[in-house]
């Protein structure tokens, strides 16, 4: 058997552990609609917060 079979085999195997243990991590229902939708806000408001621009001061004369 090549080295290539034996790592797809490997890799098989490993990715079917990681999708078992990422299905014991799900939540059972997915959040509500109105969760989702404060959660992207947030995000949009906080990438608004960090991305503007730098306001130009004047000094006194």
């Amino acid at each position: 058997m090549p080295f290539s079979d034996v790592h797809l085999q490997l890799h098989s195997i490993r990715a079917t552990e990681l999708r078992a243990e990422a299905a014991a991590y799900r939540s059972p229902s997915p959040a509500p609609r109105w969760q989702t939708r404060l959660g992207w806000l947030l995000v949009e408001y906080g990438l608004r917060l960090v991305n503007r621009p730098a306001r130009v001061r004047l000094s006194p004369v």
